[in-house]
């Protein structure tokens, strides 16, 4: 019956997103890009007034040096003021909503493709869009389910996002027992603890088995930030001097052009004015040229690129180069000590929301049989590291990193809507 409703769920996230759907009692994430199930959340829109272009071609577009503006991170306009604000693209101007609905109306597209007519959608939601705010969390969910409607959705529910991926895993355990979910995402962290079984998949209510939720808005993209604040923007300015060696360089400059969805900022203002008079009082002119360089050529975003690799590649090796000789000329050293040192204040967040989750659940930490990580960052050792030692001797597993919360989602619309 779920298959003759054409459920699906969506995975907007604020790195990449995934549509899955069911097929022969098994939820599938569909083709979204060139064979790839996941699709980057990005949106190129050319200078020209040619309808905008998504995922890997958004980017293959921006580094290839054509004409237009790059938007990333895009889901972090929900929950802040932004959301209700337009921006420049071109000669045109385009409010917040509508950028969202395009990509995710995009997505939809692609679902027409696999499985016209679906109606039916459970869409993923952090724990919080907003932390401390419940009017703001309802108002970005509310307009996350506007833009649904009006992409063509018509019957719409909301899953926590660690929720969803506890249903994925659900899908592969033998036996009953209590799992935690960790899944750290793009812009948010989430958790929830939820008692699993085989049993449990065959039932439509689930809620007795959710014991504990939590979420605060900490991600991947922090990590990206503070790496760029502490190893990329001392090489165009940061911590500099300036009025005759009195005052430091502004922080605000930095801040914007190290966080993905505030780099076009920068291009649409007054900075290029304000720094050409800056530089003829700096103690280090030749930083504040690049500074200025970066701006004037639009590098912000491939600068923020060459950082997520650099913080990606620093799983796997204790140190690496962070690419910037095209964009600056020179490249800057990034190495796992630094990295972790930089971000050690959110992944701290983190260890802090785990002991909050338990509580919540009224649970110890060795109650709990297993922890599911997922979400992109949840590879990094650092988080690993700090997991294990907020519950010595759980074992952790990891399942598909970007794919099983949007699994988990079309998991629960099959549920829901049959």
């Amino acid at each position: 019956m779920a298959e003759a409703l054409q459920v699906c769920g969506v995975d907007f996230g604020t790195s990449n997103s995934t549509v899955s759907v069911m097929q022969n009692g098994r939820a599938q994430l569909i083709a979204l890009e060139s064979g790839s199930v996941t699709l980057p959340s990005a949106v190129f829109w050319d200078a020209d007034g040619l309808p905008p272009v998504f995922g890997r071609a958004a980017i293959a577009a921006y580094t290839s040096g054509e004409d237009g503006r790059l938007m990333r991170g895009l889901k972090s306009a929900l929950g802040s003021s932004l959301i209700h604000e337009k921006t420049r693209l071109g000669t045109r101007s385009v409010a917040f909503t509508d950028i969202l609905g395009r990509f995710i109306g995009h997505m939809r597209d692609r679902l027409e493709a696999v499985q016209p007519g679906t109606r039916h959608v459970v869409m993923g939601r952090p724990v919080h869009f907003v932390e401390n705010d419940a009017e703001g969390d309802r108002a970005a969910q509310n307009v996350l389910e506007q833009i649904a409607r009006d992409v063509g959705f018509e019957h719409i529910a909301f899953q926590f996002e660690p929720i969803a991926a506890a249903l994925h895993y659900e899908s592969s355990v033998d036996a009953e027992e209590l799992v935690l979910i960790v899944d750290i995402g793009g812009g948010t962290s989430d958790f929830s603890i939820l008692r699993v079984s085989p049993e449990g998949r065959s039932r439509a209510d689930r809620d007795a088995d959710i014991l504990g939720s939590h979420g605060i808005r900490v991600g991947g993209t922090d990590f990206d930030r503070l790496l760029s604040l502490t190893q990329v923007m001392p090489t165009l300015g940061l911590g500099s001097l300036i009025n005759k060696g009195k005052t430091p360089m502004p922080m605000h400059y930095y801040i914007d052009l190290a966080t993905w969805h505030r780099i076009n900022f920068l291009y649409a203002g007054r900075a290029l004015t304000d720094l050409g008079q800056i530089k003829y009082d700096a103690a280090e002119p030749v930083l504040i040229d690049r500074l200025i360089r970066v701006i004037e050529k639009r590098r912000g975003h491939s600068i923020a690129m060459a950082v997520e690799a650099a913080k990606i590649e620093l799983s796997e090796t204790l140190a690496t180069p962070i690419r910037l000789a095209d964009m600056i000329g020179v490249d800057t050293e990034a190495s796992r000590t630094t990295f972790e040192t930089a971000v050690a204040k959110p992944v701290n967040r983190i260890s802090d929301a785990i002991a909050e989750v338990l509580a919540r659940a009224g649970l110890r930490g060795d109650q709990i049989g297993t922890v599911f990580m997922t979400g992109g960052s949840s590879s990094l050792p650092t988080i690993q590291d700090t997991v294990r030692a907020a519950l010595p001797g759980v074992r952790l597993a990891t399942g598909d990193l970007l794919g099983s919360v949007g699994t988990g989602l079309a998991l629960d619309a099959a549920r829901r809507f049959a």
